[in-house]
């Protein structure tokens, strides 16, 4: 029997591998999507954040998958991403039935499908908005993990791109997780994303990386933490000459690694080369000292860090 496979980006986040597993539940409860054989799967292992968050709600991560397992027969909804280079690699477009996302869109389909885009911080939100229109209610621990989720994307309610939508709608699956100090259960999560003691330093450079086509390829990391002042200091070395193997073995023009200190609502940007120092001078002003480039309290990637450097690389 065909079977709808719902993935997320690769090297996935919490909030796509989340989102893909909701939204496999609400094509379960709800026959109008008509995705009856619908399967969350993920195309890369999940980080340490998720994997924190799935042992304490005592959850199963999604199959991971390649394109060949994929037959001709089956379909595939897209969440949490849309563009080419950040999709499974090997899938057939043409199998694309459905996307759900709330990043910017960068598509050339040969046919129409369906498409769900919101401006809000989180793919959650979206499908949680999209339960409440179809009277489908999560039970407690997937409730848990959507919250975990928004507040994961949205870094607590803090960042540029979370919106009333996202906050309200997490403050709903708040009440149904039976989770009453979110700032207290926002610290877990960003302690979980924080440890990277079990990831090699190609890990940390590819642990949360998007590769955006602005002319150039630009691959941008982004490690939200607590533990800035160490990954900028004792790490940096070991860092720098990790991005400088991983730009290599990627082919990408630029590259960036962006370290986000989430309770100061701080970011700095790690430098490798003389064309980054240029573009994030021009793209946030400011002087790149010692391989580094402080651009103050931009935490999010996809509203604050990317379109500054998409900008810069078109003046």
């Amino acid at each position: 029997m065909a079977k709808t496979y719902i993935l997320g980006h690769i090297k996935p986040d919490t909030d796509s591998v989340v989102a893909a597993m909701a939204l496999q539940f609400l094509f379960q409860q709800e026959k109008c999507f008509c995705h009856p054989n619908a399967e969350a799967v993920m195309a890369d292992p999940l980080n340490p954040e998720t994997s924190f968050l799935f042992d304490k709600f005592g959850l199963k991560a999604p199959r991971q998958i390649s394109a060949a397992d994929i037959t001709t027969d089956d379909s595939i909804v897209l969440v949490d991403h849309n563009e080419e280079s950040q999709r499974m690699p090997g899938i057939n477009p043409q199998q694309i039935v459905e996307i759900i996302d709330h990043h910017k869109a960068n598509l050339n389909f040969s046919q129409p499908i369906y498409m769900t885009f919101k401006t809000w911080g989180s793919s959650n939100t979206i499908v949680y908005f999209l339960m409440k229109q179809n009277n489908v209610v999560p039970d407690k621990n997937l409730a848990s993990i959507m919250l975990a989720a928004i507040l994961s994307d949205t870094v607590g309610f803090k960042s540029a791109t979370c919106t009333d939508k996202d906050k309200e709608l997490g403050m709903e699956l708040a009440k149904l997780a039976g989770i009453t100090d979110i700032d207290g259960f926002a610290l877990e999560i960003f302690k979980a994303k924080s440890d990277v003691s079990s990831l090699s330093d190609e890990q940390i450079i590819r642990n949360d990386y998007k590769v955006f086509d602005f002319g150039k390829k630009v691959f941008i990391d982004q490690l939200e933490t607590v533990e800035q002042d160490k990954l900028v200091g004792e790490k940096k070395q070991d860092l720098l000459k990790a991005m400088q193997q991983v730009k290599e073995q990627e082919g990408v023009d630029l590259l960036f690694v962006v370290i986000t200190d989430v309770l100061k609502v701080n970011s700095k940007i790690l430098i490798i080369g003389d064309e980054e120092a240029k573009v994030a001078q021009k793209a946030f002003g400011g002087v790149v000292t010692d391989q580094i480039i402080d651009i103050g309290a931009k935490m999010s990637r996809k509203k604050e860090i990317a379109p500054p450097i998409e900008k810069a690389l078109k003046q």
